[in-house]
């Protein structure tokens, strides 16, 4: 007769595994909800230090998920309200999904579902962006982010004008990237940001902009005292308070046939205008030059103007004429005066891009004015 005790081991044996399988489950279970707890303390912490500075954002509903591995936070109807801007704008988008993963739940990676709006509050949007992808990631806690990043495939941005739409801006792709470099959020922080676009057009925005442009371009942001949550606009006026300044460590640009790279530093008045130069190469300049409309601009000038003035003083028509010589003879005067080399195997050349309160130059050449950053 065989013995009952090799059945009963087997059987503990089962049980014991049983068991252990139990409590993996429920201590995995157990780190799960303590992981979604502390990733939610992140989320609510990160919406609490941007109303702080006056960003209000709500869920028409949410639902949390993602167990086993992740933690998942659904968000329908989603909104915010930028209460500092002036007057204040409201912002809508269909849902959000934000996702850590429980090992990482300082990690938050969020997927939005458009379209967004932005309207003034109780008023009927007057743009709406779409896409066909749009993904953000945030690592850091809400007393000390560290990187903030944000990519769009296919972005669309239209403008809604008394019941007319039209399109603003449309691209294949963009990415804006910001990390802490130096210091830290309380204490005199470095912020490196890093700005990716492909294939963007905006010719209702400007005429040059009808044909695709790609850009990269690289700044660091110095003369913060800390990185506390406030608008942007009383951001760049602190970097002016204290003297600080934007390193352009690298930017490329590109259009067709002209390529444009650069870098340099500028910095912020008091009237919240840019304020120094820039290094810029170019090649294809008659290309850019006829693309920006630059004889028009130089020929209409003040300072042609006055001279144009003071030839005709002297001989009627003679004026005229120097008006059309100075505009015939741009491409060719710019090369004079520029520093010639060759960029990415083609002809160029190295001029200054200079910001005088706001008035931006390409050597010689006036681009118009770039807006107050507060």
């Amino acid at each position: 007769m065989d013995s009952p005790y090799p059945a009963r081991r087997t059987a503990w044996r089962y049980i014991s595994l049983l068991l252990l399988i139990a409590a993996a489950i429920g201590g995995w279970s157990w780190f799960w909800y303590a992981a979604t707890e502390k990733a939610q303390a992140t989320v609510e912490g990160w919406r609490a230090r941007e109303a702080q500075a006056g960003r209000i954002y709500a869920c028409g509903s949410e639902d949390y998920g993602g167990y086993p591995f992740r933690f998942e936070l659904t968000c329908a109807g989603a909104s915010a309200l930028f209460q500092s801007n002036q007057p204040p704008v409201e912002v809508k988008a269909r849902g959000i999904l934000i996702a850590a993963q429980v090992y990482q739940p300082t990690l938050l990676i969020s997927e939005f579902q458009g379209p967004l709006t932005v309207a003034t509050p109780g008023a009927a949007p007057h743009l709406v962006v779409n896409w066909k992808l749009a993904q953000s990631s945030v690592r850091g806690t809400p007393a000390a982010p560290e990187r903030v990043s944000l990519a769009l495939d296919k972005p669309v941005i239209e403008g809604i004008s008394n019941g007319s739409t039209r399109t603003l801006l449309r691209a294949g792709h963009m990415e804006i990237h910001g990390r802490l470099a130096e210091g830290s959020a309380l204490s005199n922080p470095v912020i490196e940001v890093a700005v990716r676009i492909a294939g963007a057009m905006a010719p209702e925005l400007h005429p040059a902009m009808a044909q695709p442009v790609d850009a990269n371009i690289d700044t660091v942001l110095r003369g913060l005292n800390d990185f506390s949550a406030k608008p942007w606009p009383e951001r760049f006026r602190q970097i002016q308070a204290s003297g600080g300044r934007i390193d352009v460590t690298q930017a490329r640009v590109q259009q067709g046939e002209i390529v444009a790279i650069g870098g340099g530093s500028v910095s912020i008045n008091p009237s919240g205008r840019l304020q120094g130069q820039l290094r810029v190469t170019i090649a294809g300049l008659e290309a850019f030059l006829k693309l920006v409309g630059a004889q028009q601009m130089v020929q209409s000038s003040s300072q042609v103007d006055k001279l144009a003035g003071a030839l005709d003083r002297l001989s009627p028509g003679l004026g005229s004429m120097a008006r059309q010589q100075v505009g015939a003879n741009l491409s060719a005067g710019i090369n004079m005066i520029g520093e010639q080399t060759t960029l990415e195997g083609h002809r160029a050349v190295t001029l200054p891009l200079r910001f005088e309160d706001g008035r931006t130059f390409l050597g010689p050449i006036p681009l118009g004015d770039a807006p107050a950053l507060f």
